[in-house]
């Protein structure tokens, strides 16, 4: 073996499989580093991958090339679409996993990636070099448990909650990053004796338990949907998609019975003895948390979902919890339907190291030590999708700035990434970060079915996606062109239609009007209007029949027919109606994110007094007073001060 690679990657969570994949897809020769070459992308927590936001951070991922798409869809147990009663900007994909086959697909891929090797053992020391021109530390290499020394150009650190990790159930504690896995104890105190900065955060999980021994009879259902979508824009079916019959989940409820015996175990919670002294996640506190922060509630969600598809082992989301043993047991089996519960593993916490990320550049890389890049929890995040899109940019900027090119940094008004690291770095983390779709400005441009249109050229030019991803976004893209001009020229006759929007109880038209401004109406969809409306009322150019849309496209010289035909078409149906509904919405978001690009560094004056603008937030108004930026800019980074009320700054002083 050679030891001498472009990039050092040590982990291998989400953060470091997409890491180590995207820089070595670059061509960078890249060493991937982990304690246990069978938990590679362990799905630690709830074996599910996207949700609110989260699934747009993963259809980013895809279309720039990513992995994690991909491997969620061959992974796929169930899958749902996520606020449909909403705008398009809430929709959010989320599937359900088979946690084995969504390691092993992800070793697949790994072992299967040229430039990349993968090395089974735990760094234990980072190797630095001096350069006395800059007075600045640079990262050149690793070393390991076993004695091995590894060099390189590049080193990122994606260690998730392993850096001092520490395990908590009641007043038990011992030392792990997982249960059962031990912990790394050396790194952060090299870093921190280097000037890093280092905090601790919190985390936990929720038991595993043998589903045999719920009566399911008294839990209600949640199928997914019956007609599931994919993450990924590849034209590959998931095998949910191929006939194979999804796994149901389940939803609970707990009720006083179940807070009382959880309430008998407070004195010993390590939560509130003063054990655990890491922040915790706000947006998903343990079951303890719930009942002290909403002490007026007398129930509590609970979802009790599979973990695979040849495993009796389900896990209930919503009871997180480091309480003792008994204490859950007993809670548990008041819950109704788990009365004769069996348990596979308890609930417990973990508390471990991170690194605030005020530290780090937009690139990931770190500003005290060269060439030093962190991505995942030990920046301050929470969540498999955060940690992946960290990972990503990671790798893509390690391997930019090692071949002496421009740095990858996304927008704000580009992508959900983009937001997730300008919060990360401009305004660092006073808790776990989790991504929601309030935390973007953008909401309506940053939507989930636009992600490749958005990012797929980008991953293309600095050679991550490949040019069928590319030229299948062309296509894609070329039909709804195509098809939003036949719709905005063609016009329909009352006959034709009024039938229609009778059914859907819409006003009926006295003249022929355009299809677009039929489908403008909220009630409209297109797929019912093409279904309902005569076949010959289209023009013979434009054939539309349910599932499949054909146009007088000719597709780029290099696309075969073949694979121009073979592209689904419903994904260009919603682009297409989403892009005619909320034209003017999609217009209107434009325009103010040139706005704020042009208005970036607008100065706020010193003595401006924030009480005349009463439609900022208190919380803001107490920030501005207490931080008193200088600039919007500035405003903009204080933590605790949202979007909209920057949005308010931005009005007042672009006048």
């Amino acid at each position: 073996m050679d030891n001498n690679y472009d990039i050092i990657v040590v982990g291998a969570g989400h953060a470091g499989c997409e890491a180590a994949y995207s820089a070595a897809k670059m061509g960078s020769s890249v060493l991937l580093l982990t304690m246990d070459m069978n938990k590679i992308a362990q799905m630690s927590c709830n074996p599910a991958m996207g949700g609110i936001a989260k699934g747009q951070i993963i259809r980013e991922i895809d279309a720039l090339g990513g992995y994690t798409g991909l491997v969620t869809d061959a992974s796929t147990i169930q899958f749902r679409m996520l606020n449909r009663s909403k705008g398009p900007a809430m929709w959010s994909p989320r599937a359900q996993c088979d946690r084995q086959h969504f390691s092993l697909n992800w070793r697949y891929l790994l072992e299967n990636t040229n430039n990349l090797n993968l090395w089974q053992d735990t760094v234990t020391k980072f190797i630095f070099s001096f350069d006395e021109s800059t007075k600045k530390h640079s990262v050149s290499g690793v070393e390991t448990a076993m004695g091995a020394r590894f060099h390189s150009k590049s080193v990122i650190l994606t260690a998730g909650t392993f850096l001092n990790g520490k395990l908590f159930i009641g007043q038990n504690s011992s030392v792990g990053g997982r249960i059962g896995e031990l912990p790394s104890l050396d790194l952060s105190e090299q870093l921190f004796s280097l000037g890093l900065k280092v905090d601790r955060m919190k985390t936990g999980t929720p038991p595993r338990i043998d589903v045999r021994s719920i009566d399911l009879s008294k839990l209600q259902v949640q199928e997914g949907d019956s007609n599931p979508e994919r993450f990924s824009f590849l034209n590959i079916p998931s095998p949910i998609q191929s006939g194979v019959n999804q796994l149901p989940c389940y939803m609970v409820h707990t009720n006083e019975k179940v807070h009382n015996f959880l309430r008998e175990g407070f004195e010993f919670s390590p939560l509130f003895s003063g054990m655990i002294s890491g922040i915790g996640p706000r947006y998903c506190p343990s079951i303890e948390d719930k009942l002290r922060t909403f002490s007026d509630k007398t129930s509590h969600q609970l979802f009790l979902e599979p973990e695979g598809w040849n495993t009796n082992e389900y896990y209930l989301q919503g009871f997180s919890s480091s309480l003792p043993l008994d204490i859950q047991y007993n809670a548990l089996r008041a819950i109704p339907g788990f009365e004769n519960i069996v348990i596979y593993r308890p609930a417990y916490a973990v508390e471990y190291d991170f690194f605030p990320p005020t530290q780090l550049y937009h690139t990931l890389e770190t500003k005290l030590i060269d060439n030093l890049y962190f991505a995942g929890q030990i920046n301050g995040t929470t969540g498999y999708e955060e940690a992946g899109a960290q990972g990503l940019m990671a790798g893509i900027n390690a391997h930019l700035k090692i071949n002496g090119k421009n740095p990858l940094i996304l927008k704000r008004d580009q992508a959900y990434i983009g937001v997730l690291i300008d919060d990360l770095v401009t305004k660092g983390v006073d808790e776990p970060y989790r991504m929601f779709t309030s935390r973007a400005e953008y909401r309506i441009l940053l939507r989930q079915d636009n992600a490749d249109m958005r990012l797929t050229g980008i991953g293309y030019s600095i050679g991550l996606a490949t040019k069928e991803r590319f030229d299948l976004m062309n296509i894609k893209y070329g039909k709804v062109d195509s098809l939003i001009g036949y719709l905005s020229t063609n016009s329909i006759e009352p006959d034709n239609i009024n039938g229609y929007l009778n059914s859907v109880d819409s006003s009926i038209i006295q003249n022929k009007k355009k299809f677009s401004e039929i489908i403008t109406r909220p009630q409209v969809r297109i797929k019912d209007l093409l279904e309902y409306v005569p076949r010959e009322t289209f023009s013979c150019n434009v054939q539309i029949t349910k599932d499949v849309v054909k146009l007088p496209y000719q597709p780029d010289s290099n696309v075969s027919e073949e694979l121009s035909n073979k592209y689904l078409t419903r994904e260009v149906v919603e682009a297409t109606e989403i892009s005619i509904k909320y034209q003017g919405y999609i217009e209107r978001e434009k325009r103010i994110a040139d706005k704020i690009l042009k208005l970036e560094d607008v100065t706020i004056p010193e003595k401006f007094d924030y009480s005349q603008l009463k439609s900022i937030s208190t919380e803001s108004r107490q920030k501005f007073l207490k931080h008193k930026p200088k600039t919007i800019s500035q405003a903009s980074r204080i933590p605790g001060v949202s979007p909209a009320d920057i949005s308010v700054l931005l009005v007042y002083f672009g006048r």
